[in-house]
């Protein structure tokens, strides 16, 4: 693989996991980060340097500094936040198959063989752990060692011993409090995607949107049975799903329904690429369903929408809980995000990107907000338009986003409690009670799971300022061809496309 510039070396050596999983940076492969404290000081030190010919790409390179800088800096997420660690010891990427098996086991068997000095560098880190972040990250932590082999991996195991015991002593004498603050979250939220942000007006825009998609909600579930309201029908469709052995046969047929409707309509500038469908490898099978697309900067090879059906040697309840993902209403959404024109052909578009900075660095509210910005967008083109239970399921999984948004501002500024996070994701959100639970958990060791919301809402104000600029000239495809020409870029430099 061609080296890159040591400013851009830099940053991707503060994010080695991203870089193996996501960019397909393999020379990352069976290498774990520097997380101790001393490393992440140096790996900080070695940031920045002569500004890039390009401007864009320098801007974009700026504020993937910035990221790095508040993530370890700043916030200094590896003293207390064991989900980077988790990503450091991850070893899942070796179950795609970007290149031959016996190279990616190798690579795994390396990355093993590092897990006693990643879990050192851990044990020294994590020294301010909030309880409920260790409590709540600990059957993570707990799975990473899932599918190792008591014989040859033990070392890896006796490594990973010591982090459980760890992550089990801090859920129960670790910090109290949760709560980033105000001025270190904007900084996560903010030049990290190259924009001041205003956490103020950024909760005023999320009502909004809050209040719109309720609306649509009502409107949708009226289409679909006007004599029950909507808290009620909700339910009743989610429980109108395929049984575990129709799961994977269902999600092929959403698979080539989508791809087929984005090259009728011409949504995405690329229509390549295989994608495959079946259920994710055994270490992975915690996620209900995944894009495992390939990073741009690999060989090309066949791409996985991982759906995994519920394991049927568990409870009927547990079971039939798990495949309401999988409902009429809400798995045609989730495959539209997931596949096409979401994640797989934003990956599609990542591998004709020009140059190293956009083929490498992909920002979190860029990628989930143009997934979650198609799941609504393909409906104004006609996308199951005879069937109203396609925009219940766009109402509620926007509803989740938004209130993911609310959740983590409330609880990172504003004094919001658990319990108040959770009743706020079952009111607004529809979920029950461990699943409204499980979701405000996440925005105590998730700041950014907001992002998804805060991309789609940028988005859709770009659309708006190319509809005033382009007049005639716009199209949905024209649009679509231009921002993703950038890549994924921080959110803040979107407005780059209206020139292209």
């Amino acid at each position: 693989m061609p080296d890159i510039s040591p400013r851009l070396r830099a940053v991707c050596d503060m994010s080695m996991d991203a870089m193996r999983s996501w960019a397909g940076r393999h020379e990352y492969d069976g290498v774990v980060q520097d997380l101790s404290p001393g490393g992440v000081e140096s790996g900080l030190a070695r940031l920045g340097g002569p500004p890039l010919d390009d401007a864009l790409d320098e801007r974009h390179l700026v504020a993937f500094e910035a990221e790095a800088r508040a993530t370890y800096g700043t916030a200094a997420m590896h003293r207390w936040n064991p989900l980077v660690h988790l990503g450091n010891l991850d070893i899942t990427t070796y179950e795609r198959t970007y290149a031959p098996e016996e190279v990616r086991r190798e690579a795994r068997r390396r990355h093993l063989a590092s897990w006693p000095d990643a879990v050192d560098m851990a044990l020294e880190s994590l020294t301010d752990t909030p309880a409920l972040v260790a409590e709540t990250l600990l059957p993570a932590a707990r799975g990473l060692a899932a599918d190792l082999d008591a014989g040859a991996d033990a070392q890896a195991l006796a490594a990973h011993a010591r982090f459980v015991t760890r992550m089990e002593e801090l859920s129960s004498t670790g910090r109290p409090d949760v709560a980033l603050g105000s001025a270190v979250f904007a900084e996560l939220m903010g030049p990290a995607d190259a924009v001041e942000i205003d956490l103020g007006d950024l909760t005023r825009r999320g009502e909004a949107e809050r209040d719109r998609l309720q609306e649509m909600l009502r409107d949708a579930c009226a289409r679909v049975d006007a004599s029950v309201p909507a808290r009620e029908l909700v339910p009743r469709l989610l429980r109108d799903h395929p049984d575990p052995a129709g799961v994977i046969r269902e999600a092929q047929a959403q698979v080539d329904e989508v791809m087929a409707f984005t090259r009728e309509h011409d949504l995405v500038p690329y229509h390549d690429g295989e994608c495959l469908v079946g259920p994710a490898p055994e270490a992975l099978r915690t996620a209900m369903a995944m894009m495992a697309a390939g990073g741009p900067n690999e060989d090309d090879a066949p791409a996985w929408y991982w759906v995994t059906p519920p394991d049927e040697s568990w409870p009927e309840h547990e079971q039939q809980e798990w495949l309401q993902v999988f409902s009429a209403t809400t798995l045609p959404v989730i495959t539209v995000h997931e596949v096409s024109p979401g994640h797989f052909a934003h990956a599609r578009a990542l591998r004709h990107a020009s140059g190293d900075v956009p083929r490498t660095l992909h920002g979190y509210a860029f990628t989930e907000g143009w997934a979650h910005y198609c799941e609504e967008m393909v409906t104004e083109v006609g996308f199951r338009a005879d069937d109203p239970r396609y925009r219940v399921g766009v109402a509620i999984e926007g509803l989740t986003r938004l209130v993911r948004l609310l959740a983590a501002i409330g609880i990172h500024t504003d004094g919001m409690t658990l319990d108040e996070a959770t009743a706020m994701f079952a009111r607004d959100a529809f979920l029950e009670g461990p699943a409204a639970r499980a979701e405000a958990r996440r925005a105590t060791y998730d700041p950014w799971y907001g992002r998804y919301t805060w991309g789609k809402l940028e988005i859709l104000a770009l659309r708006e300022r190319a509809r005033t600029q382009w007049g005639e000239g716009f199209s949905l495809p024209r649009f679509h061809a231009a921002l993703l020409s950038l890549g994924a870029p921080p959110i803040g430099l979107i407005d780059a496309a209206l020139d292209r």
